[in-house]
């Protein structure tokens, strides 16, 4: 059955709403200083639209994360359909992608954590990198436990933890996706 068309209206305030909470976690210093108030006034919108569309808080969030990792997730998809790259170098790669793109965004990422989207666990995105990580890790030589290895490689990467290096430890971008690329080598036994 085909989803019904949303109105052209409708897609237009989704959009700016979007937009709106996209550039303000962005320019916020603190995930937790951005409010429905806020994405509302940005976008031109009353707050009760934020309210009808996204349910709260989190679900505004949870639709902003999605827009911006769809274009990522398909060029993830394309670069793996096209390289033949070494396995170990393919988990390299999709850690480096997810752990540039928290950083990147790591205000919005912290205020998804913080907003309680459940465990960070079920959400939709992390299934997707937990399970495209773990294909890659499938194909490691010497990995016992792929699953379980996606798991423990994604923790490194938390929103909270790429916060709390980048903001209050002061470790730069490239130092920490350095290191990223040290402990996966130490993990995989490099």
């Amino acid at each position: 059955m085909a989803r019904p068309t949303e109105r052209a209206d409708a897609q237009r305030n989704r959009e700016a709403v979007l937009a709106a909470a996209d550039a303000l976690f962005a320019a916020s210093s603190s995930p937790h200083s951005v409010s429905m108030d806020d994405i509302a006034a940005a976008a031109g919108v009353g707050k009760g639209t934020l309210f009808r569309r996204f349910g709260d808080r989190a679900g505004l969030i949870a639709a902003v994360i999605t827009s911006r990792l769809e274009p990522l997730q398909r060029t993830v998809r394309e670069v793996q359909e096209a390289t033949g790259s070494a396995p170990r170098q393919r988990v390299l790669a999709l850690l480096d992608t997810s752990l540039t793109f928290k950083i990147e965004n790591r205000n919005l990422m912290a205020a998804a954590e913080d907003a309680g989207l459940s465990s960070p666990y079920q959400a939709e995105h992390y299934g997707w990198w937990h399970e495209t990580l773990r294909a890659a890790l499938d194909r490691v030589p010497g990995v016992h436990d792929p699953d379980f290895t996606a798991h423990a490689l994604l923790a490194t990467i938390r929103a909270d933890l790429v916060a709390h290096l980048i903001d209050e430890q002061r470790m730069s971008p490239e130092g920490l996706r350095s290191a990223l690329a040290a402990h996966v080598d130490n993990v995989l036994g490099g």
